[in-house]
Order: C-alpha cells, then structure tokens, then sequence
C-alpha cells in the first residue's frame, strides 16, 4: 500500500512538472492532474491539500537535483575561474529540463510565504556556491558579486526561454563572457 501510494504521488509530481512546463502555473489544476495520471480528481486531494502544496513538494524534490548538477559541474573544475564558468554554463544548459522550466514557472507564480521560502533558500544554497569560489577568487565582495552574478544568470535564462533571436549558445557565451570580466573587476 506505501510503495503504491508512494508511486501515486511520483506520477502527480511527473504530471505537475509536464503542466507547468507546458502551460506555467495556471495549467497546474487538480481536474488536469487527476486526467494525467487517470486518478479521480477527489483522489488527487488525498496526496495534496493545494496546488501550493505540490509546488511545495516541486521544489523539495526538483530543485535540489538541480543544484546537485550544477555542483558537479563546478566541481569538476580546475580553477576558481573555471568553477565560476560552469556555474554559468550549467544552469544555462538545464533551461530546456523539465525541471527546471517547472521551477521557473513556480517562481513565477503568485505562491504562498512557505513555498517562497523555500524557493529563496534553496536559491540562496545556489548563491552561497559561487559566492564560495569567488572569495578563492579573492573577490573584495563575493556575495554581493555572486548575488549580482545570479541576476545575468537569470537574465540569459529569460532571453533563452522567449526564444529570442541569439541561438541559446550565444546568450550562453555572452552570459560567461559578462560574469568573467565582472568578477575580475
């Protein structure tokens, strides 16, 4: 009974990230939920109270992996500088996941005190990252910098998610390029 409960609740996690994917937090419904996954909608409330209770559960779930790959990334590199490029590099390459798209539209959304906070402090282990290998970087500031760095980070994933002109390389390189020169001051 647990295990299938437990995949139940899996499979509503798949169909809530495929909603807000597809259609941001307004697609992210209980009558879609229950069509998704072939439950009865009335079953749906059985494994969440609310929609900000399995934006809640999104972010628990999802955004830790996230953050696990961009740590990988940074830790397979050489250098300060190198660790700072691929913190870039990987958040930017994560835009087309599921997961992510997911997060972005969750953070987008109109969300209750808890699940903010808990958006900002999973941001904030992101923050505390690269705030890390810019003091090895003796940056005079790293956190103010790795807090700015963060915003050209989530300035090139929106220019990446209209699908503007610039081929996502190119935003990508450009968003590298930018953090580079400004950490170096």
């Amino acid at each position: 009974m647990a295990e299938h409960r437990s995949m139940q609740r899996a499979a509503l996690l798949d169909a809530a990230r495929s909603l807000l994917s597809e259609g941001g937090t307004e697609a992210l419904t209980f009558p879609a939920l229950a069509e998704r996954t072939g439950l009865a909608r009335s079953s749906v409330y059985e494994y969440f109270r609310s929609r900000a209770a399995v934006v809640e559960e999104l972010c628990e779930v999802d955004f830790p992996l996230w953050a696990a790959e961009v740590a990988a990334a940074m830790e397979r590199a050489e250098s300060a500088e190198g660790k700072v490029e691929a913190y870039v590099r990987q958040q930017l390459a994560l835009v087309g996941d599921r997961r992510h798209r997911a997060v972005v539209a969750i953070s987008a959304s109109e969300l209750d005190a808890g699940a903010r906070e808990k958006i900002r402090a999973a941001h904030g282990g992101l923050v505390a990252m690269i705030a890390e290998a810019l003091g090895e970087m003796a940056h005079e500031q790293p956190r103010l910098a790795a807090m700015l760095l963060q915003g050209v980070v989530d300035a090139a994933v929106r220019r990446i998610e209209l699908g503007a002109a610039e081929d996502p390389a190119v935003v990508t390189d450009a968003a590298v390029a930018m953090v580079l020169r400004g950490v170096k001051g």
